[in-house]
């Protein structure tokens, strides 16, 4: 299993193209479903024309905390977890012009803030018994036709620790593996315990700069220069053993892939909200593609045990590439609605296509065009839908909301019913220019995981994943010249 299996492909794109806005506990707790609404720094990242509904400075600070439980269904459930600190928001949002006037310009904003976008954090481990296959199997059926010489890759390093090598009257051009007592005792036995340990790093944030404006309480309008960082980081072992005898001697082995994606990406986004009447707001708000320079590191290596004692580790040189990545454009719009000052309810629409997904090589003259192909054949457009109310009784503010993120796989792919949903809720307190809020965002989803690609010949060996992303969020704010 070669490094270009699992880096550069339509997992890294679509992974680095999802966005699952975090930010401010009240922008939590709504489902972000901020695109009309405005009025928090949050929405920098959705509608920069949010920052022109504000009348006065302000600046907030929002920690957050994740708890992610992933179950993994393979023969047999296993579960995993892990905790997660960071920081959700932080910034500020300047009045620079504040006219008295009730028509022109009365208002101009300018902002910053740190928005994270996504958070990649999760553990998870797969465990249970395979009676159909091997990850050898995969290797031996990806060197068909190579010779022994030749190998390279994951394949390289298991035929040097002897899990696989080559059928005798072959030539040395094909292979059999330990199950097969390496094509001498055909067919492969199977029943050995796989287990494969998973650990997910990372998240994606976005640095806002922006400027807004009011134009006769009529028209907001915005603009956001936003400077993305990308950190991923995605590591797994996977052990086979088998616990009954096999002709070959084989007891176990384990394989361990490891590669790092760090990136800085750039991005342009506009945005307005139109106010037709008092309690009426509709938001429309456009995102060019994020263009990241990714740098990424990578390593495998595999260690093989044998029942007279004899073991094996071998490794491949670590590797270096730099490419980009064009993530797809997007297009928001929302409707909200003020109920006299009970309250309000938001409702945002957002369209996305995956399939438009590209990476391109910066320097080192690799053809990405396959990779873009799979890419198109494989992603479809989107549509996500978030809602959010809000009720306010006196100084206090009881808020929920709710997301669902649409399916990005086309029909006919193994994860076709991929999507996501979220509930959240939350509450505020607000006593003239000091504010607090609690959010609690609740996100999942069930996806298909195979581990390792499907051969011919080869009978696939899928887990069934669920995933469940506890996220809460506290919110501290200060409002200046309230």
């Amino acid at each position: 299993m070669s490094a270009g299996i699992f880096s550069q492909n339509v997992d890294d794109a679509l992974r680095y193209s999802q966005l699952f806005y975090n930010g401010t506990a009240r922008f939590m707790s709504m489902g972000g479903a901020f695109t009309a609404l405005g009025g928090d720094l949050s929405s920098l990242s959705q509608n920069p024309a949010g920052l022109g509904v504000y009348r006065s400075s302000e600046m907030s600070f929002s920690p957050q905390l994740f708890h992610i439980n992933t179950s993994a269904d393979f023969n047999g459930l296993s579960d995993d977890y892990i905790y997660n600190f960071n920081l959700g928001q932080a910034g500020i949002a300047l009045n620079l012009i504040n006219n008295t006037n009730q028509s022109g310009l009365i208002t101009l904003n300018a902002g910053y803030s740190f928005n994270r976008t996504n958070n990649f954090n999760s553990s998870i481990r797969i465990q249970g018994r395979n009676n159909n296959s091997s990850m050898a199997d995969y290797w031996a059926d990806q060197s068909y036709g190579i010779h022994y010489t030749n190998l390279g890759g994951a394949a390289g390093i298991a035929y040097d620790a002897w899990v696989m090598d080559t059928i005798t009257w072959s030539g040395g051009t094909e292979y059999g593996t330990v199950f097969s007592n390496y094509g001498d005792n055909p067919p492969s036995v199977y029943g050995q315990s796989v287990r494969r340990l998973i650990s997910y790093e990372g998240s994606t944030g976005e640095h806002a700069f922006s400027i807004g404006g009011n134009f006769s309480n009529m028209i907001f309008f915005g603009a956001t220069l936003g400077i993305s960082s990308l950190n991923f980081t995605s590591h797994y072992e996977h052990l086979e053993s088998a616990n009954f005898p096999l002709a070959s001697g084989f007891s176990n082995f384990t394989y361990t892939d490891h590669y790092e994606n760090k990136a800085t990406g750039y991005t342009f986004k506009m945005g307005a909200i139109i106010k037709p009447i008092e309690y009426l707001r509709i938001g429309l708000a456009f995102h060019s593609p994020t263009i990241y320079k990714i740098n990424e590191y990578y390593y495998d290596n595999i260690t093989s045990y044998f029942d007279d004692g004899d073991n094996y580790n071998f490794s491949n040189e670590p590797m270096r590439y730099s490419y980009a990545l064009s993530t797809p454009f997007r297009a928001l719009a929302g409707v909200a609605v003020q109920i006299q000052k009970l309250g309000l309810i938001s409702a945002d629409y957002e369209f996305i296509d995956y399939g438009s997904a590209r990476f391109s090589e910066t320097g080192d003259d690799y053809d990405y065009s396959q990779k873009n192909m799979e890419i198109k054949g494989t992603l479809k457009p989107a549509s996500n839908l978030r809602l959010g109310g809000e009720l306010r009784l006196n100084k206090f503010y009881l808020r929920t909301g709710f997301g669902y993120y649409g399916k990005a796989f086309k029909e006919g792919e193994d994860n076709e019913d991929l999507d996501h949903v979220s509930l959240s809720f939350g509450g505020g307190f607000r006593e003239s220019n000091l504010f607090i809020d609690l959010g609690f965002t609740n996100l999942r989803n069930t996806q298909k995981y195979y581990l390792y690609p499907v051969g011919e010949g080869i009978v696939p060996a899928q887990a069934d994943f669920s995933v469940n992303r506890n996220i809460i969020a506290v919110t501290f704010g200060y409002k200046f010249g309230y």
